[in-house]
């Protein structure tokens, strides 16, 4: 098995967490074709539908929307993570955001069909996917809390204790964004907290 479906068997095990469905996961990442998008490339966009849904072994995808004409960051898919405009994908209707690599990435996919054979399928995948789910509310509970209740500073400084990587990664207009905080305030927070 080539490193980077190594990494995805890894990440699939630890997500899944139950050490008696191991032998279902290799069918799992048997299915799962690399693709690859250059920097600017969207995976998802806007008014159509989103046909993939993907780990990424490598890069960042920015989810993103566009209010009055200016883009606003939702999430930022990074590296050891899955990602999709997951209601456009199994509803299969229009997507409301786009998702666009920010540098060159390298994806493992699946379409649909793929998606709900192993859901209904494979033990492992359906347990892993209902993990992923019930993480991602969690983040997204957190992340709804912390706007209405966190200061911009406090945010920023959260995002450094617990994403450091995405300072490294990411364009600071797209963390500004992110964090519900304009680029000028970000600049300043910046400079006051090293």
């Amino acid at each position: 098995m080539e490193a980077s479906k190594s990494d995805f068997q890894q990440y699939l095990s630890a997500i899944i967490d139950d050490t008696s469905l191991e032998s279902y996961i290799p069918e799992i990442v048997d299915v799962f074709v690399p693709i690859k998008l250059r920097r600017n490339e969207f995976l998802a966009q806007k008014g159509k539908v989103c046909t993939t849904f993907c780990y990424i072994q490598s890069g960042v995808l920015q989810h993103a929307i566009e209010i009055d004409e200016e883009e606003k960051t939702t999430y930022l898919g990074l590296k050891n993570s899955c990602t999709s405009a997951l209601k456009s994908f199994l509803q299969q209707t229009p997507s409301r955001k786009s998702i666009k690599a920010l540098s060159d990435c390298s994806l493992l996919s699946i379409d649909l069909t793929t998606f709900n054979a192993l859901v209904k399928n494979n033990r492992a995948f359906h347990q892993f996917y209902f993990n992923l789910i019930e993480r991602q509310i969690f983040l997204i509970d957190d992340y709804r809390i912390d706007l209405l209740t966190l200061t911009p500073e406090e945010r920023y400084k959260k995002l450094l204790e617990n994403e450091p990587k995405l300072l490294l990664e990411v364009p600071l207009h797209y963390l500004a964004s992110f964090l519900g905080i304009s680029k000028r305030h970000m600049t300043r927070i910046r400079k006051n907290i090293k």
